[in-house]
């Protein structure tokens, strides 16, 4: 709902993540300084920094601070001197604590080609022009929260369980997204192997029936996989679960030259949470090199769903437009040739470009 102020808790996390919110956050500000609405920004800790300042990757004050804001921007979670920690004390598992804490069931992972970055992709320019594909994937449920899960001296268990509520809930976020786009829908799964796949088939078929609109189509995810590499034109909107949708939304990510230029959206019961699709990468980390374009767009993705300024997120997304048409690059998508820019300048080009397209 649009209001003159909004409560946005912002959690700039592990790596490179506070390098990249703090480039949206500056072009967040410019957007609400030029039109004229306020900001009530909340920092707080997630992931590996929490675990060093409160021994746990998610503190129940980070919690109860995204409940009661209107949105949640995150940057990046992890980072490897955490990875010989329990399971249930990694970075990892506050942002999953965060998706379930706060009912996000359904991510939305746009994957478009901007027309100035065609030859940043490892495709041919021919099967990349003109993508734009949105990922729908289940946040909450399957293998990364089904019971029983563990692990002992001989053995390791994860279960993958999808009951009927979780599909039909997620199914219809892509249907509805669907009719919105090209009024075409893909269902992935490995229902020729999996139970569980067998039953979110039949689901989500059940659920086509209110959609009489839209086209829907089955593929196995061996084959989404190929496909998305061998012509990615053909998908409009995609349907998958958790596990699923956590690999194929990063291989879609790289049809457009780099994780760095991908947004999310997490959406569900409560405040949603915006976040870039890369991780924390920590081997740039501190060295202003990082693409801020990811956690920007996801900013522009925030003003267009729950914060409801749509002119300001069109202006974000043409003002990202422009700085790339531009020639500016940091140098994960340069080619040869470019100027390389930091992360900090890139974020103030796009911050000029901004303030220049609503003024």
């Amino acid at each position: 709902m649009k209001k003159e102020k909004y409560k946005i808790a912002v959690l700039p996390g592990d790596g490179i993540g506070p390098e990249v919110i703090g480039e949206a956050v500056k072009v967040l500000r410019c957007a609400a300084d030029t039109n004229g609405f306020q900001l009530d920004l909340q920092f707080a800790d997630v992931g590996g920094v929490a675990i060093d300042k409160y021994d746990t990757p998610l503190p129940e004050q980070t919690l109860a601070l995204c409940r009661e804001s209107d949105a949640v921007l995150l940057g990046a979670i992890g980072a490897p001197q955490y990875d010989d920690l329990p399971a249930e004390k990694r970075p990892e598992k506050g942002l999953l604590g965060l998706r379930a804490g706060l009912g996000l069931f359904a991510n939305l992972r746009p994957a478009q080609v901007y027309p100035a970055l065609v030859a940043a992709s490892s495709l041919k320019p021919e099967l990349v022009r003109d993508i734009d594909i949105l990922i729908v994937r289940e946040l909450t449920g399957g293998i990364y929260f089904g019971e029983p899960s563990g692990q002992d001296e001989e053995q390791g268990l994860s279960t993958m369980v999808y009951r009927r509520h979780e599909v039909e809930r997620i199914a219809r976020v892509a249907f509805e997204a669907a009719q919105k786009r090209g009024g075409r829908l893909c269902s992935v799964d490995k229902a020729n192997v999996l139970q569980v796949s067998q039953f979110w088939r039949k689901v989500v078929v059940e659920t086509a029936a209110d959609y009489p609109n839209v086209e829907l189509s089955h593929m196995y995810v061996d084959n989404a996989a190929m496909q998305l590499v061998r012509w990615p034109k053909q998908f409009d909107v995609i349907v998958t679960g958790n596990m699923f949708g956590d690999i194929l939304s990063d291989e879609a990510s790289m049809l457009t030259g780099s994780l760095g230029m991908l947004p999310s959206a997490s959406l569900g019961e409560g405040p949603g949470m915006f976040e870039p699709v890369h991780g924390s990468a920590p081997d740039i980390a501190g060295l202003n090199k990082a693409n801020p374009v990811a956690a920007i767009a996801s900013v522009a993705m925030m003003l267009k769903y729950p914060l409801d300024r749509q002119e300001e997120a069109s202006a974000i997304e043409q003002a990202i437009s422009r700085a790339l048409e531009m020639g500016a690059r940091t140098a994960d998508i340069a080619v040869d040739g470019d100027k390389i820019l930091s992360t900090t300048e890139l974020g103030d080009v796009i911050a000029d470009n901004t303030k220049s397209l609503l003024t």
